[in-house]
């Protein structure tokens, strides 16, 4: 038997918008509430490239991913074509103005997933790209 967990009031997802749910393992769940109410979760993060699904543009049941503008579905997380890839989607309930989300899928799904990490831009030596290249001493020209 499933057990629900409360996460947030419908009234707390604002129209076309999103919130984030924190969870103790994994990236954080994004519920969306579309234009007819409609909510959906996703796993907040776009399967291109990892971007925050939950700060992207929710249009009819899709949300545009803020780094790329990849279209993501919110009933299924399937990608738009010509893109391809998909994002875990979570199961969920409203009842009584109340969204619940599975507990098991919230301790359990997609939580090895992680959002890339940026680093610093490489420098070149003489021309070359180089993790190695020695900083160059201050004041130098």
């Amino acid at each position: 038997m499933t057990r629900w967990i409360p996460v947030c009031s419908v009234d707390d997802i604002p129209a076309l918008g999103s919130r984030r749910v924190a969870r103790a393992h994994g990236l954080d769940v994004a519920v969306f509430k579309a234009a007819d109410q409609r909510i959906f979760a996703l796993l907040d993060r776009c399967p291109h490239k990892g971007g925050p699904l939950s700060q992207g543009i929710v249009f009819g049941h899709s949300v545009a991913c803020p780094l790329h503008n990849w279209s993501i579905a919110l009933d299924s997380g399937e990608a738009a074509a010509p893109d391809q890839g998909q994002t875990p989607r979570f199961a969920l309930k409203v009842e009584h103005g109340q969204v619940f989300l599975d507990a098991h899928e919230l301790d359990t799904l997609a939580t090895e997933a992680t959002r890339p990490l940026a680093g610093p831009a490489r420098r070149t030596c003489h021309g070359v790209a180089s993790d190695s290249c020695p900083a160059p001493a201050v004041g130098a020209k």
